[in-house]
C-alpha cells in the first residue's frame, strides 16, 4: 500500500511542479460533468430510450441536437482554460490570524475568458475568486487564505477551475507555487511596556533606568537643532526647513529625549512565567513598539542575540527569528 501511494506521490508531483508561473494545457486541464451535467445525461439517455420505444424521429432528432450541444459545451468549457497563463507576485510576510493575500496575474492571448475562478484547494467553492480576462490581455486576481501557524511556509496547492458555459462540465487545474510565506507570531495588543534595562560592562547602571524610561514613554520634544547625518526624515522640521534653505542654511530636526538608546534590549528571560507562545508575541510587540518609536534595539533568544539596530532589514531578521523559534 505504501509503495502505491509513493509511486502515486511520485507521478502527481511530477505532473505538477512547483513554479511561480503556470501555463495551462492539455497535460493539466481536467473535466468531468457536473451535477446540472449527469442530469444532462440522464435526460438524454432517457429521450433516447422513449425515442427507441415509440419510433419517434422527431425524439431521435431532438436527443442528438441536444447530445451536440453538450458536446459544444464540454469543447468550450475545457477551451475556456487551454492557453490561459498565471504568474504570481511573491507573498508579503503577515502576522499569524490574518489572511495570507496572493496577488494573481492572468494572461490571454487569445479570445476572452469568461467565469475563470481560483481558490486553495480543499477550501469550499464559496472561497472562490472569480474573474474574466479580456482578449489578447491581462486580469488581476487577489486570493486569500488565513495564517494560523507562524514559521515560514509554502503556499498551498491552488485550483483554477471554470464552467462556462453552460455549467454542464466543470474544467480545472492544479498549480502548486514554489514561493513561500513568512507567518510572524501574533503580536500583544495592546503591547507591554518595555522590560527594565539591566546595567552591562562599561556602562553607567544609573543611566538605564532612564533609558527604560525613555523608551516606554517614547520621544518627548526637546528642542531642535541642526541636521546630522543618520537623523530620522520623521525629525525633520519640514515646514521651518523650507524657510531656511530658501536663505541657504541647513535642515532643523526635532530633539527628543532618547538617550544612547542602543541599549535596548528586547530579552525572552524577561517573559518567564507565561507560555512559550504568549512570549513571542511579546517580544513581537515589543519589537514593532520599538520600531514605531524608533528606538534602535536587539533581540536576545536564549543562545540566539542580534545586536541592537534600527532599519527595516533589522526589523524582518528579528521577526523571523521569532517565527522560527520552538
Amino acid at each position: 500500500m505504501k509503495a502505491i501511494q509513493a509511486r502515486w506521490q511520485a507521478w502527481w508531483t511530477s505532473r505538477h511542479p512547483r513554479s511561480d508561473s503556470h501555463l495551462m494545457g492539455q497535460r493539466n486541464i481536467y473535466i468531468v460533468p457536473s451535477r446540472p451535467g449527469l442530469a444532462f445525461c440522464a435526460t438524454l439517455l432517457v429521450l433516447l430510450l422513449a425515442s427507441i420505444n415509440d419510433q419517434l424521429s422527431l425524439g431521435f432528432m431532438l436527443t442528438f441536437l441536444l447530445t451536440g450541444a453538450g458536446l459544444a459545451s464540454m469543447h468550450s468549457t475545457h477551451g475556456n482554460l487551454r492557453g490561459l497563463s498565471l504568474d504570481l507576485k511573491p507573498p508579503a510576510a503577515v502576522f499569524k490570524g490574518e489572511d495570507v493575500q496572493l496577488e494573481l496575474r492572468l494572461h490571454n492571448t487569445g479570445a476572452a475568458r469568461f467565469g475563470i475562478g481560483v481558490h486553495v484547494l480543499g477550501q469550499p467553492l464559496s472561497e472562490v475568486a472569480w474573474t474574466d480576462v479580456p482578449a489578447l490581455g491581462h486580469a488581476l486576481l487577489q486570493v486569500r487564505y488565513p495564517a494560523n501557524q507562524r514559521g515560514q511556509h509554502a503556499l498551498p496547492v491552488l485550483q483554477i477551475i471554470t464552467r462556462f458555459p453552460l455549467g454542464l462540465f466543470r474544467a480545472w487545474s492544479i498549480w502548486r507555487p514554489a514561493s513561500q510565506v513568512w507567518v510572524y507570531p501574533q503580536p500583544e495588543q495592546p503591547a507591554p511596556p518595555f522590560p527594565a534595562q539591566t546595567a552591562e560592562a562599561g556602562e553607567d547602571s544609573n543611566t538605564r533606568p532612564a533609558l527604560a524610561r525613555s523608551a516606554q514613554q517614547g520621544q518627548d520634544f526637546e528642542g531642535v537643532r541642526a541636521y546630522r547625518r543618520g537623523d530620522s526624515m520623521r525629525q525633520v522640521l519640514w515646514k521651518k526647513a523650507a524657510l531656511s534653505l530658501e536663505q541657504g542654511g541647513n535642515l532643523w530636526v526635532r530633539e527628543t529625549q532618547a538617550p544612547v538608546a542602543r541599549t535596548l534590549w528586547l530579552d525572552r528571560r524577561e517573559c518567564a512565567g507565561i507560555a512559550d507562545e504568549a512570549q513571542l508575541s511579546r517580544l513581537c510587540a515589543w519589537v514593532l513598539a520599538a520600531e514605531q518609536l524608533q528606538v534602535p534595539y536587539g533581540l536576545r533568544l536564549g543562545a540566539q542575540e542580534i545586536a541592537p539596530e534600527l532599519d527595516g532589514m533589522h526589523r524582518q531578521v528579528c521577526l523571523e527569528l521569532l517565527s522560527r523559534a520552538p
